[in-house]
């Protein structure tokens, strides 16, 4: 098995693109953010002291999303058409879905 990213030598290389046709792919993330009670309770009444926890979660997200190739090794810089951020209290948790 060989790995894109790994030259001959073994070495880490970044892998050249520029012959490759643009193609259009979508990404989809999920996660659970369980918190206390009590916190849960002040999210959804909007008594954050440092304001709506909701907000910067979706503004957090889409700067994430943006500097995704700075984020993940050797990976190259993506053309971004749209960032979603989904934010649901369940009973369980605060359910993200980006």
């Amino acid at each position: 098995m060989s790995l894109s990213h790994i030259n001959e030598k073994g070495e880490a290389n970044m892998v050249d693109v520029s012959a490759r046709e643009e193609t259009m792919r979508t990404a989809e993330c999920s996660a659970l953010v369980i918190v206390s009670p009590e916190v849960m309770a002040s999210i959804v009444e909007g008594s954050v002291p440092k304001g709506d926890v909701f907000s910067v979660a979706r503004i957090a997200g889409i700067l994430a999303a943006k500097k995704t190739y700075e984020l993940i090794p050797l990976c190259h810089p993506i053309a971004l058409h749209k960032i979603q951020i989904d934010l649901k209290v369940t009973p369980g948790g605060i359910e993200i879905k980006a």
